[in-house]
């Protein structure tokens, strides 16, 4: 089984542009809160719980994080509850408004991350290994604890394996 440096280090070899990694900041939340949302429906309240596919789905990122690391799993869970309860209100509301900020959120999130890619020069990761979207995620709210100095262990790792971040300049075609 790989372990968090493996899968934070393959998805990294992916994002060394500091631009692509500020629009997965952007990007990827959009993207997991739009699939929550589009998920969140059918759904049923049991005991003041809203059980649908996305909570399924929710479960099972949740215990995949936690497995990996238990500080970022944490984390990464109380997110997705935040991404729960956000769906099941919109899930609530009348079907096009539902389906709307769903489908909005997810093309506008995948528009922004391939933004992102045109500077880093480099397809997606998930394009090479589907696992690229469950990592995803996970790799924004591990790029935003390293920017405010924690798991500086991760960080040397995952740099030490995929480089360091830059900005690279793109080359004109002639």
């Amino acid at each position: 089984m790989k372990t968090l440096i493996d899968h934070l280090a393959q998805y990294a070899a992916y994002h060394r542009d500091r631009r692509n990694i500020a629009s997965h900041f952007i990007g990827i939340p959009m993207i997991v809160l739009a699939v929550t949302v589009l998920l969140a429906r059918p759904a049923v309240e049991v005991a003041g719980l809203w059980l649908s596919p996305a909570t399924l789905v929710a479960l099972a990122a949740a215990l995949f994080y936690l497995r990996l690391d238990l500080r970022f799993g944490l984390l990464m869970s109380a997110l997705l509850g935040l991404c729960l309860w956000a769906a099941a209100n919109l899930a609530s509301q009348p079907t096009g408004l539902w389906l709307g900020s769903g489908i909005g959120l997810f093309v506008l999130g995948w528009v922004i991350q391939f933004v992102g890619h045109y500077y880093e020069g480099r397809k997606p990761a998930f394009v090479d290994d589907v696992m690229g979207l469950v990592i995803g995620p996970l790799f924004v709210v591990a790029e935003a604890a390293f920017l405010l100095g924690m798991r500086r262990e991760v960080e040397q790792a995952v740099v030490q394996r995929a480089g360091p971040t830059c900005i690279r300049e793109k080359k004109a075609t002639a």
